[in-house]
């Protein structure tokens, strides 16, 4: 390089290093043109990825989430539908496996007590908000609720007749599944270490380990089968070519079709 300046130059070599030597006269110089050919080779650090565009509206699908809940509550607690709604709508497993589908969705929505209300609440807010500022509102819940309702059912096919379950954890640990894969998936083809790259699916197994083993006579099985349903509609959901689909669909008609899919199951339960 410094020959191609034409600056004089010799190289030679005490056995361990090599040495460049130039006159004194042109040492700055020499200097100077080592310092811009080192500049141009440097590499060029690639920037950090841009964060995904989030979804507007995040907030709706949840306040949905949270009437949902507490009207159910309020509308047991205070006799507006039939006293014996835990035993309609329970995870009854032996039920559910004689063909009694409707539980799957129904159980979600009951709660023994105001701590089990407060403590799916409070969970299912945050990830949902989350889940829905990444795939929209309405699409979001929709593949909670749904979800979470297969995650039910396998867990009444599967386990045994005497079985039975109630609440929404299963649908908070569905949300939390789908966002950690969605997140995953979105961003595993940039330009990251494996690290970042493999963090959010990572951070959501340690959330999982966390939350879902908390408590006593905490339904493990059910919090593992939503998060794994969720990983796998996550994952589904983050593919070109069923992003655009569901980006298609109105959030609104999304968001309808979850409450919609809660109203048929209560609907089906209260006529049995």
């Amino acid at each position: 390089m410094l020959t191609a300046a034409g600056i004089p130059n010799a190289i030679r070599t005490d056995g361990r290093l090599f040495i460049l030597e130039v006159e004194d006269a042109e040492l700055h110089l020499a200097l100077s043109e080592l310092g811009h050919y080192e500049a141009e080779i440097r590499p060029i650090p690639v920037p950090p990825p841009a964060p995904p565009p989030r979804q507007p509206h995040a907030w709706i699908g949840c306040l949905a989430y949270a009437a949902v809940l507490l009207g159910v509550a309020y509308a047991i607690a205070n006799g507006l539908v039939r006293l014996d709604a835990f035993d309609l709508g329970e995870l009854d497993a032996g039920r559910l496996q004689s063909g009694q589908w409707w539980r799957a969705w129904t159980a979600l929505t009951l709660h023994l007590d105001a701590g089990h209300l407060a403590a799916n609440l409070g969970a299912g807010i945050w990830f949902g908000y989350l889940a829905a500022g990444e795939l929209g509102s309405g699409s979001a819940w929709f593949l909670i609720v749904n979800g979470a309702a297969l995650a039910n059912w396998l867990e009444g096919e599967l386990g045994p007749a005497t079985h039975r379950s109630v609440g929404a954890s299963t649908a908070v640990f569905t949300a939390l599944g789908m966002l950690a894969a969605h997140s995953w998936r979105t961003r595993f083809y940039l330009l990251q270490r494996w690290a970042p790259r493999w963090a959010p699916l990572v951070a959501g197994v340690i959330l999982l380990g966390w939350l879902g083993s908390a408590g006593e006579e905490t339904d493990l099985v059910a919090h593992a089968l939503g998060f794994i349903v969720g990983v796998l509609i996550g994952s589904v959901a983050a593919l070109p070519a069923i992003e655009r689909a569901l980006r298609r669909v109105p959030q609104w008609l999304s968001g309808l079709g979850a409450l919609a899919s809660i109203a048929l199951a209560w609907t089906c339960a209260l006529l049995n």
